[in-house]
């Protein structure tokens, strides 16, 4: 088990994917404060410090309402003199930037260290965006791995160079390092006691605003400065030697495809890779310059690396051929992979490449066009059909499909979009349904529906919600109450009765909140008693004002994983072949994917080891079928 291998305390060779190699060295740091709100490609950090919380018992963990409660809990723990971790995604960091900015300016204390993700191919996210400007934008050290043992050494040296600085540090990472696997060379665990400290001995001023501010900013500048020195002497920052006038500057996860690719033309380029994102090492990046008539720049995602390369040259080598995204040769979407920078490699160096790629993926596109579509689905079970399905014939039966707006939002809910039900006509970012709500409701005739999970509910919706509330606005707010926040791995947030760890925690009551904030109505149904979810939904769309329908029902591999833990069985489901008639509601209308249909007969069966024993099926099926194999034989 990796997690065995993450809490030894002795040192040794272990298999470890990056993130679990973050938090091995955030712990081999003796890192005493995390807080975090899931997002991949960086849960796994969060889900491996609450697995390992009661284990080690001296550092303090919480799961925040989202990403910038996140960084304010380690930059208040930073301030009171202890290392502190925080991860997000890079949208995430749009969340917390606010606060991160202001921090560049007060500075901190103990450690202080982000793990920020981007996600190139949008692979979990609603963009590829690229979050490598934001340590340049504030001022702020930003650090890029390329493999898990890099990543660990770098999370150390972190925190080093945030305590002699007194500044945040940012490591960026990308989906293929965070979910990278790879050998770790771990050092021996000496945690210490945690131990509560008293402000009187600690005090620090952090607040910035007015003169204040100005007088930081010079600091703030000062500090660059000697962070630059820092990024010159980094061991970060390294050349695999070669000769030639053909060279190559690459970071992260493109210094591997680099490496394989030359490896394929059987090629020896000098590789100059960069793990200082900011400062960049910019005498180094001279000195690799002065001696090239071509280099080539290999980065994903924004030419941010070779923008800034390219004035370097200006005095370093302003001869010099740089190839890159500015020259055509490399996109700005999505991820490379080892075919892309081989054949630019191949192309700059009049060599061919080793495979013909582009009939590999011509005849893989044909091999694709034979292969039925299959769209994302919900899983076996999930709450969310049974809501979504009395959602559309609550429109039917009001006989307004075309007379509304559904503002979705971000959760396993967003597939709404997808057939059977062909919602949403906007999913922007987490809470962004509310607001937009706001703006559609002043200027729209139609009824203005909006949707929200229960995570994304406490971690940005509140605010348009207040709005909304404040504004008497017309319109109906669907929440998905399912326990927890489903989509990056079930993990707790406000709305669950646990919190890291396991441990006990205030769950915030959601309709009394409703109805403090001045809801006109709020209204709770079960989604698995999927009929009588009709006629409150076609209420409360119906009704006007602001009125709150919670659709309560836990995810179902959380409620399975319960029944488990608590020595449940989970019965599953069959249908009834002489009761059914073959009407197919259960997979036109509902698209479970425990049913199929039997080719001998054309009747529904229900596949056993997938179905969750949920019964929705049967509240859809007009006949009712479906029933479960040991309540009803």
């Amino acid at each position: 088990m990796t997690l065995e291998d993450v809490k030894r305390t002795d040192s040794g060779r272990a298999l470890m994917l990056a993130n679990e190699a973050i938090v091995r060295g955030a712990l081999e740091s003796d890192v005493k404060v995390v807080a975090a709100y899931p997002g991949s490609p960086t849960s796994e950090i969060l889900d491996t410090f609450s697995e390992l919380l009661d284990h080690f018992g001296d550092y303090r963990m919480q799961i925040a309402a989202n990403e910038k409660v996140a960084l304010e809990t380690v930059a208040g723990a930073s301030m009171a003199g202890f290392r502190s971790l925080t991860s997000m995604k890079s949208v995430g960091m749009n969340v917390a930037s606010d606060s991160m900015f202001s921090l560049g300016y007060t500075g901190v204390n103990g450690g202080c260290v982000v793990i920020m993700a981007d996600d190139p191919h949008a692979h979990s996210s609603q963009s590829e965006q690229d979050g490598r400007y934001f340590g340049e934008a504030a001022y702020v050290p930003m650090l890029e791995p390329s493999t898990p043992q890099e990543a660990k050494e770098m999370v150390k040296w972190a925190f080093e160079v945030s305590e002699r600085h007194k500044t945040l540090v940012i490591i960026r990472t990308t989906t293929r390092v965070n979910h990278q696997r790879g050998m770790i060379q771990l050092e021996e665990l000496n945690r210490t006691e945690f131990k509560k400290k008293q402000w009187k001995d600690v005090r620090e001023q952090y607040f910035t605003v007015g003169a204040v501010a100005r007088r930081l900013k010079a600091k703030l500048l000062e500090k660059r400065d000697n962070l630059r020195e820092e990024s010159e002497r980094s061991i970060h920052n390294h050349i695999d030697a070669a000769k030639g006038d053909i060279g190559i500057i690459t970071a992260g996860v493109s210094y591997l495809h680099t490496k394989e690719a030359l490896r394929n033309l059987g090629l020896n380029l000098p590789i100059l890779k960069i793990g200082t994102l900011f400062p960049l090492p910019e005498k180094r990046i001279a000195g690799f310059l002065r001696t090239l008539k071509t280099l080539i720049v290999i980065e994903e995602l924004a030419p941010y690396l070779e923008d800034r390369i390219t004035a370097i040259a200006k005095d370093a080598n302003s001869d010099l051929r740089i190839v890159g995204k500015r020259s055509g040769h490399f996109s700005e979407m999505l991820e490379y992979n080892v075919p892309i920078v081989e054949k630019v490699l191949a192309e700059v160096t009049d060599k061919k490449p080793s495979h013909d790629y582009d009939a590999v993926l011509e005849r893989a596109s044909r091999l694709k066009e034979t292969l039925p579509q299959r769209n994302p689905i919900f899983c076996p079970g999930c709450p969310h059909r049974g809501t979504l399905w009395a959602f559309r014939q609550a429109l039917d039966r009001l006989k307004i499909r075309d007379k509304i707006v559904f503002n979705n939002d971000i959760g396993c809910y967003s597939m709404a979009f997808l057939p059977p039900n062909e919602f949403s006509d906007s999913m922007l970012a987490m809470g962004a349904s509310v607001g937009l709500s706001a703006g559609m409701e002043m200027t729209l005739e139609d009824k203005i529906i909006a949707m929200v999970g229960d995570s994304t509910l406490y971690h940005a919706a509140l605010p348009g919600i207040i709005n909304l509330i404040h504004h008497n606005a017309n319109v109906t707010l669907f929440v998905l109450d399912n326990s927890v926040t489903a989509m990056t791995g079930q993990q707790f947030n406000p709305n669950s009765p646990k919190d890291a760890g396991g441990h006990p925690a205030q769950k915030i009551d959601m309709e009394k909140m409703f109805e403090a904030m001045g809801a006109d109505s709020v209204t709770v149904i079960d989604p698995y008693e999927t009929r009588d979810c009709i006629n409150p939904v076609k209420d409360a769309i119906e009704a006007e004002g602001f009125n709150v329908i919670i659709s309560r029902r836990a995810c179902a591999l959380y409620g399975d994983r319960i029944k488990k833990e608590e020595g449940q069985k989970i019965i599953p489901s069959e249908n009834d072949k002489e009761t059914c008639r073959g009407i197919y509601a259960c997979i036109k209308e509902f698209y479970c994917p425990a049913i199929v249909v039997d080719e001998s007969d054309g009747k529904m069966v229900i596949q056993q080891d997938l179905c969750d024993g949920c019964l929705e099926c049967r509240k859809v099926c007009p006949v009712d079928a479906p029933h479960h194999i040991q309540v009803e034989r």
